[in-house]
């Protein structure tokens, strides 16, 4: 893929998996549409990314679980910055606890953020892609979705339900030469892995945000007849 003159929009941008993805692909001459809850945080990017590599940077502030934000931020991306080539569905959250003690509305807001903001941002973005018959789709998934574990129930089904939904429509756009691409990533040392309490040895040990990004660029760098529905990132030190 020729990165040059091409625009993304990412979600989750402000931080973490986000942030890291969206540097490496304005190392790359990207255009970058950033949206995240946080506008101070996209705010700082925008200033850092233009100042050091020149890209067109447009910021919306969103809360994904939100349709009518989902489109508002889409809507202001897209009239900032123009076509939108490729899609980084990374806005994710997680808390851990047995099935009978997290609360429902706890657990119906992780799948709101995980799958849904994940639905909403594709619905808005694929027409544009199916009208030009070209794009490419990368959902930040996790080896949670390929694996259950106990305390994980909101998050492991958000996650395998991202996995299906990538699959899904990866068979409805291939043929208009869309791409659809779920990343498997195994914990990753972020805040929002550390909000939830994860530890599995020494940070160093973790995967690493930029390890994630290196990923995520390497998929978009297939080539354009290569069509895959997973890639997987492990920690050096798996539990």
């Amino acid at each position: 893929m020729n990165f040059q003159g091409k625009t993304a929009l990412i979600t989750g941008a402000g931080k973490g998996i986000g942030k890291a993805i969206a540097i490496a692909l304005a190392k790359e001459g990207v255009n970058l549409g950033l949206v995240a809850r946080t506008s101070a945080d996209l705010e700082a990017m925008a200033a850092s990314i233009t100042q050091a590599y020149g890209t067109n940077v447009s910021v919306a502030t969103a809360d994904v679980s939100k349709r009518s934000e989902v489109e508002a931020a889409y809507q202001k991306i897209e009239a900032d910055l123009g076509a939108i080539d490729i899609l980084i569905n990374n806005a994710g959250i997680a808390t851990f606890g047995a099935v009978t003690e997290m609360p429902p509305e706890e657990w119906e807001r992780i799948i709101q953020v995980n799958l849904m903001g994940t639905y909403y941002m594709t619905y808005m973005v694929l027409p544009g892609m199916i009208a030009r018959k070209s794009g490419n789709i990368v959902n930040i998934a996790s080896t949670a979705g390929e694996r259950g574990f106990a305390t994980g129930s909101a998050y492991c089904a958000s996650k395998f339900a991202v996995l299906g939904f990538t699959e899904a429509v990866l068979q409805e756009v291939r043929k208009h030469n869309i791409r659809v691409t779920a990343l498997t990533p195994s914990t990753v040392n972020t805040e929002l892995a550390a909000k939830a309490g994860l530890k599995i040895g020494d940070e160093d040990r973790m995967l690493q945000p930029e390890d994630v990004a290196e990923l995520a660029l390497a998929t978009l760098q297939l080539p354009e007849r290569v069509f895959v529905k997973t890639a997987g990132i492990w920690t050096t030190n798996p539990q």
